[in-house]
């Protein structure tokens, strides 16, 4: 019983990560630059104290990494089993560029930068905007591109399938 009241404060830790990342954005996760990185190995050192109070001792540590990863397993079968909850904590893409142009409302509402955008357009291999067909800011962070290169004929017909029945 003595290690109740870290499982509790850890838990609630656990819970208040998982809604400051998603109310701070989606880039927070998927693209760390080296401010996210110290930002978050602060936030982890910010909070350890909440999570094991004056308890330092192995036991302790052991039960709130094991919390935590309870809370995680349990937090994802939740995510999975209850679409509106997973829309919630996820959101939903945002197409940032349609047909070679920029949504700025979009751009601004995920809160990236141009510069941001034409870094990941040239991650890539995209040079210019007017060459994206679709760029979209997906739930876990990461920016997909189809660019005019996916436009282009295949110079391979189909060929018709064939039925794996036998034939009599």
């Amino acid at each position: 019983m003595q290690y109740l009241p870290i499982v509790g404060s850890t838990a609630a830790v656990y819970a208040f990560i998982v809604v400051a990342l998603r109310l701070f954005g989606k880039t927070e996760v998927a693209q760390l630059s080296l401010v996210d990185l110290v930002f978050i190995l602060l936030i982890s050192n910010a909070v350890q104290n909440a999570m094991v109070g004056s308890d330092s001792t192995l036991t302790g540590g052991l039960v709130a990494a094991t919390t935590l990863f309870v809370m995680n397993y349990l937090f994802k079968r939740c995510l999975y089993r209850i679409p509106w909850l997973n829309k919630l904590v996820q959101g939903s893409p945002v197409t940032l560029v349609r047909h070679g142009q920029i949504d700025e409302r979009a751009l601004s509402h995920a809160m990236l930068t141009k510069d941001e955008l034409m870094e990941s357009m040239r991650e890539h291999g995209v040079e210019r905007i007017a060459d994206v067909d679709m760029a979209v800011l997906e739930v876990d962070g990461n920016i997909s591109v189809l660019a005019d290169q996916f436009k282009a004929p295949t110079r391979k017909a189909r060929s018709p399938r064939r039925s794996t029945k036998k034939r009599q």
